[in-house]
C-alpha cells in the first residue's frame, strides 16, 4: 500500500511548528500536493527545502512539492573532473562559450525537447517565467539557470535551470544535452563548468536533489538523509 499524498498550503509552509513536527520529522512522506502554482508560495517551499514538480490529474494541474529523504550534495573541493571532460575544458573558449543567466527561453525550449516526459508544462512553464522577472529576484530567493553554447552554431548544446536561495546555495531542477555525438560529454561539462562558477562566486554548496543518479555521485556529491540536509540548507 503507497503512502497517502496530502494537500499543502502556503499557512502551513509558514508555520514553523507544522514544518518541524509533522513534515520534517515524518520519514514515511516526502510528497504533497497543491494546485497553487502562486510564485510567493513557490519561493517559500524552496526556501524550506522543498523541491517542487508538476503534475496532472485528467484536466487539473498540480504542483507536487517534495522534502525528500535524501540529497545529492556537492561540496565544490569534492568536484572530480574526468580525463575527457578537462580535454575539452583545454579548448576554453575556442568550440564554446559558458553562459549563466541567459537566454531563458532557449533553455527552456532545449527542456521541453529533451524529456521524453518532461515535467516543465502547463503552469509551471508559466510560474517559472514569472519567477524570472524583476519582482522576484530578492536575497532569498532568485530562479538562476546556466548553458554551454557552441561559438560555431550559437546553439546551446547542455544547460539546466535551478534557484538559489539564501543568496549562497544553489540548487537544480532539471537540465539536457545534446544527443548529437559531436558534443559527447558536454553535458557533463556544464555541470563542471557551473560547479567552478558557484565556487568562484562563493556558494555554499550545490544542492543536486535525488541522489539516484550515477552522474551525480561522479561529480562528487555525497548523499546526505533529510535531517543532515535540512541542518545544512536551513542554517
Amino acid at each position: 500500500m503507497s503512502n497517502p499524498i496530502y494537500y499543502i498550503t502556503h499557512e502551513n509552509i509558514k508555520d514553523k511548528n507544522i514544518l518541524e513536527d509533522f513534515i520534517y520529522s515524518n520519514n514515511d512522506l516526502n510528497y504533497y500536493f497543491s494546485d497553487s502554482f502562486c510564485a510567493d508560495f513557490y519561493i517559500d517551499l524552496a526556501l524550506a527545502g522543498f523541491i517542487s514538480v508538476w503534475y496532472k490529474e485528467d484536466d487539473t494541474q498540480f504542483i507536487l512539492p517534495e522534502i525528500q529523504f535524501e540529497y545529492a550534495v556537492l561540496d565544490f573541493q569534492d568536484l572530480h573532473i574526468s580525463k575527457k571532460v578537462k580535454k575539452l575544458l583545454k579548448k576554453g573558449d575556442k568550440d564554446y562559450s559558458f553562459i549563466v543567466d541567459d537566454r531563458f527561453d532557449d533553455i527552456l525550449e532545449n527542456l521541453k525537447s529533451y524529456h521524453e516526459n518532461s515535467w516543465i508544462k502547463g503552469k509551471y512553464i508559466e510560474l517559472l517565467k514569472d519567477l524570472d522577472k524583476d519582482s522576484h529576484k530578492t536575497d532569498k530567493f532568485k530562479l538562476s539557470y546556466a548553458a554551454v553554447v557552441c561559438n560555431n552554431t550559437k546553439k546551446i548544446i547542455a544547460g539546466e535551470i535551478g534557484y538559489i536561495t539564501h543568496n549562497s546555495i544553489y540548487t537544480s531542477l532539471t537540465g539536457f544535452c545534446s544527443k548529437d555525438k559531436a558534443y559527447n560529454n558536454y553535458g557533463t561539462l556544464q555541470l563542471v563548468l557551473l560547479a567552478k562558477y558557484l565556487e568562484k562566486e562563493n556558494f555554499s554548496f550545490w544542492n543536486l536533489g535525488h541522489p539516484h543518479m550515477e552522474y551525480k555521485l561522479k561529480l562528487g556529491a555525497k548523499v546526505l538523509n533529510r535531517r543532515e540536509f535540512l541542518d545544512r540548507f536551513l542554517k
